[in-house]
């Protein structure tokens, strides 16, 4: 349920009622119960009709994560780089810190579906390039080049990440796949 929902009818209002009160629209208040995201003006006159703070509204998902988590969910996440060429064990060793640490989140669930994404494409890809070799008689050794690029993009994906969960605000993790 979205926070304006949560607030307004903690304080018994309808919507219609806290757009008498706010001088929002009501068809406005459904739209952001819905998920949208407000305008500046709108979110401030909100909070002032419910009596919150304008951050109370714009929390952001990974801001509950304290920075022991944060730190763990890198660590976890540069695990799997030095094993970006060992498919199994780049998920199973950020498994097992993820596991040993505690750190169930949904940063860390991402991380870990990224990585097993990641190793299932590789596994096509590696199908893929025996199909070229084998049945399609492809001597060409370009097609070598598929797996390593395959690697250098996770090695990108898993750096970028890291630095972003560095960030005071982590934006994103990208991919956003969360199959756990």
């Amino acid at each position: 349920m979205h926070k304006l929902a949560e607030k307004r009818e903690q304080l018994n209002l309808t919507q219609e009622e806290l757009a008498g009160k706010s001088g929002v629209s009501v068809r406005t208040i459904q739209r952001i119960e819905s998920g949208q995201v407000p305008k500046r003006f709108t979110l401030k006159a909100l909070s002032e009709a419910l009596g919150v703070d304008e951050s109370y509204f714009t929390e952001d998902p990974y801001e509950n994560d304290d920075k022991d988590e944060m730190k763990w969910n890198k660590i976890a996440n540069l695990s799997a780089l030095p094993l970006i060429c060992f498919p199994p064990l780049n998920i199973l060793v950020p498994f097992f810190i993820i596991f040993w640490k505690k750190q169930y989140n949904t940063v860390s669930k991402k991380l870990l579906s990224i990585q097993i994404v990641w190793t299932l494409i590789s596994i096509l890809l590696f199908v893929f390039i025996l199909i070229l070799n084998d049945w399609l008689m492809v001597k060409s050794n370009i097609k070598l080049l598929i797996p390593i690029f395959w690697v250098m993009v996770n090695a990108v994906v898993i750096v970028r990440n890291a630095y972003v969960l560095s960030k005071e605000k982590p934006e994103r993790i990208f991919p956003d796949i969360n199959i756990l």
